[in-house]
């Protein structure tokens, strides 16, 4: 039997994406602020919004989660 099932309503899933970020691309004031890490984890929000900067992909996707938000990676 087919049935059409909403698994998830318009709007209840937020998804945001994390990805890596080279540290020498950042701004002077961050990369001072960041210290000798080469790279870190940004999460970006479904509009492309950057929410946050992280050390590492551990962090992002617990970040993400204790906000009740869906991560995924990009690559």
């Amino acid at each position: 039997m087919n049935v059409a099932y909403d698994a998830a309503p318009e709007g209840e899933i937020k998804l945001v994406y994390v990805r890596s970020v080279a540290v020498a691309g950042l701004p002077d004031a961050l990369r001072e602020q960041i210290g000798a890490v080469e790279t870190v984890y940004s999460v970006h929000g479904a509009d492309g919004a950057q929410l946050a900067l992280v050390a590492n992909r551990d962090m992002a996707f617990a970040l993400a989660r204790q906000h009740e938000m869906q991560p995924m990676s990009v690559h």
